[in-house]
């Protein structure tokens, strides 16, 4: 049995597709594993705070020197870093605003990026000085765009910082097995949208029943 957190990043709710194609994952994942454990966090609808000086304070505190008052600042880092490390696979379904990631999402990565939680820092070794600590996790982001041509290949695929930045944020904790599913067109409607939305869907059906092979 494994154990999944399944994140939605947009605040639309009805009208958001990344949020129904997240969804639609999850209910196709729960058809092959019925008996797997699935966590929720909506980040679009229910937002983490950002970071602020205090919580800097404390996360650069050893924690037997923190305060009553840094351990409050990083309580909720805690409890967010405790449930992301509890998770074996990991479905995100995140729009692009303004060529990357809604900020709300933004806000939860830095409530989770820790040192000495989910990386280490080892000065004494300048080669390599990061060190991954959240191994041996797998990734499924759905993608949402507005428009076209973001992919690779696409005519504004360098202006694309939504996909690129996830992966190399989470590839920095260690998590390098990361599956995407890119959809395109989401306010342009009609038959490109349809056609976008089916792509995505045969992607998501087979992306969850074939997970014990990937």
């Amino acid at each position: 049995m494994a154990n999944l957190l399944h994140l939605d990043a947009s605040p639309r709710n009805q009208r958001s597709h990344s949020r129904r194609l997240s969804g639609e994952f999850i209910k196709a994942w729960k058809q092959f594993y019925p008996n797997d454990k699935i966590t929720y966090r909506d980040v679009g609808q229910n937002p983490v705070p950002h970071v602020d000086e205090a919580w800097i304070a404390a996360a650069y505190t050893p924690p037997e020197q923190l305060t009553p008052q840094l351990r409050e600042a990083i309580r909720i880092s805690d409890y967010l870093v405790d449930e992301f490390l509890a998770a074996d696979i990991y479905v995100i379904g995140v729009p692009m605003y303004n060529l990357s990631i809604p900020s709300t999402l933004k806000a939860y990565i830095d409530q989770i990026v820790r040192i000495g939680r989910t990386f280490a820092l080892a000065p004494e070794n300048p080669a390599n000085p990061y060190q991954p600590l959240v191994l041996g996790k797998k990734m499924f982001i759905i993608a949402t765009r507005g428009g076209s041509g973001f992919g690779v290949g696409g005519q504004y695929e360098q202006m694309n910082f939504q996909t690129p930045y996830l992966a190399a944020v989470f590839g920095f904790l260690g998590i390098t097995d990361i599956r995407f599913v890119e959809m395109e067109n989401d306010e342009l409607g009609g038959q490109k949208l349809a056609e976008a939305l089916e792509n995505a869907r045969t992607q998501i059906a087979q992306l969850a029943g074939s997970f014990h092979s990937l």
